[in-house]
């Protein structure tokens, strides 16, 4: 099934629409565009009031009828409800075909999504994507009012991936540096890139309405990612740390049998554990240093903003000496601001450009044991600098015995745009280079703490 064009953008923030003749108790048929699925941010949420949404399903009434959420008790719509869909879909005017007037919340629901994705108002004439404007007005407040509506119409996750259409599509950066702009966002990850590379061109007066923001989303990922990953990385410690005399509650079973396998006694089937091996017990002592290099070229924005978040967690583990570095061109040690991740952030410039050599070069020269040591360097590898050299630095930290970790990204979207070439020279020096979930995170330190080999996934 293809829609027409009025109905593209829609379709790629979720808001689908049944086949004709088709059943719609339980099911739903996503629209198609131009022969490809519209729901291009894989959003399986759908917008229209009382339909299935991010969450679950939804039953509501609307127009005088009981819409199909797919749940308990749903019903199959009538001729009306399929064409009130459709026009939600489609957008409205001379291309939608259905004839159908939205009336209510409908009408106001089609108003929002035309503000954006539309022309001058929910029934105008389309006239193609290239020739269509946005309607959100040129101040903050009349944005500010578009996204209150949005938050009441549409779930969360999509009123997020409409923010970030906002912004793209229609220049709404500049409207981020007012403050009643800020008030009304709903804060994510994304959203706290945008306000880091408008940092510097923010006034004065909407910076700590910035901070806040920031802080919010910031606090709600440590409390997310905090505890697994001080979880984690303490038991790696202890692990790495091995005695001979452990207590029997300390005592490494697996190693202890492997190591005592020549004592195996046939007629009993057992083995007698000449030598026990056991877990060493925490100590406040430094055990193993950490240095986080980040590139904050501007399409590592999210990156930026988890590995700050892991470099705070990090620094509060006295077991582990934490330093953290961001380049561009120029190198900045951020290292003395670690306590407090919303400074780390706004203490970085997202954007510019790429010199890898010159921040690996820095963080080599602040290693001063480099076999408890492990270097991760979080970039799209595009190296602006000596490429050579960069490997060169690289092979160097290695055969010194650091634990180096390249990591392509450290966002939820997988990999990013990366240069393949300086990969592959990456792996060849036995440093793979992958791209790596928040979640995953503390199982790849840990792994480079106790030395092991790595959770690379199975494609890059």
């Amino acid at each position: 099934m293809t829609a027409t064009a009025g109905c593209g953008e829609r379709a790629e923030i979720g808001v689908h629409a049944p086949a004709d003749g088709e059943e719609r108790a339980g099911s739903w048929v996503q629209t198609v565009v131009d022969g490809a699925e519209g729901a291009g941010f894989g959003v399986n949420a759908t917008v229209v009031d009382g339909e299935e949404r991010a969450g679950g399903p939804v039953d509501a009434t609307a127009g005088g009828g009981r819409l199909a959420g797919g749940g308990a008790g749903a019903v199959p719509p009538d001729g009306d409800e399929r064409l009130r869909r459709w026009r939600l879909v489609l957008g409205g005017g001379a291309a939608d075909g259905t004839g159908h007037t939205l009336t209510g919340t409908d009408a106001a629901m089609d108003g929002a999504l035309s503000a954006l994705y539309g022309g001058s108002g929910g029934d105008a004439d389309r006239r193609g994507r290239r020739d269509r404007s946005a309607g959100l007005g040129g101040s903050a407040p009349s944005v500010a009012r578009w996204l209150g509506d949005i938050r009441a119409y549409f779930p969360s996750s999509v009123v997020q991936v409409m923010q970030r259409d906002a912004i793209d599509r229609l220049g709404l950066s500049a409207l981020l540096t007012e403050p009643e702009m800020l008030e009304a966002v709903e804060a994510d990850v994304h959203l706290v890139g945008t306000l880091l590379s408008l940092n510097k061109a923010m006034p004065e007066t909407t910076r700590e309405t910035a901070r806040a923001v920031v802080r919010k989303v910031v606090d709600d990922l440590e409390k997310r990612l905090a505890t697994r990953t001080r979880a984690t990385l303490t038991g790696a410690l202890d692990r790495s740390a091995r005695v001979s005399r452990p207590r029997h509650r300390d005592i490494d079973w697996d190693r202890t049998i492997r190591a005592n396998l020549r004592n195996y006694l046939p007629e009993y089937r057992t083995v007698v554990p000449e030598r026990l091996i056991g877990y060493g017990r925490a100590s406040q002592a430094v055990k193993k240093e950490v240095v986080l290099c980040i590139d904050q070229s501007g399409s590592m924005a999210a990156s930026v903003v988890y590995a700050s978040v892991f470099g705070a967690v990090l620094a509060s583990m006295r077991s582990i000496a934490t330093r953290l570095v961001v380049f561009d061109t120029a190198v900045v040690d951020l290292t003395d601001q670690l306590d407090d991740p919303v400074d780390v952030l706004f203490g970085t410039q997202l954007g510019g450009g790429t010199d890898i050599n010159r921040a690996l070069a820095y963080c080599q020269s602040q290693i001063t044991r480099p076999a408890d040591t492990v270097v991760v360097l979080i970039s799209d590898l595009y190296e602006g600098g000596i490429r050579d050299e960069m490997l060169k630095r690289v092979a160097a930290m290695k055969a010194a015995g650091v634990q180096f970790v390249a990591l392509l990204a450290l966002s939820d979207e997988g990999a990013p745009a990366y240069d393949r070439e300086h990969a592959a020279a990456l792996a060849a020096l036995g440093a793979p280079a992958f791209a790596c979930t928040p979640d995953l995170f503390p199982q790849v330190m840990a792994a480079a703490l106790e030395k092991r080999p790595l959770p690379v996934p199975d494609a890059v």
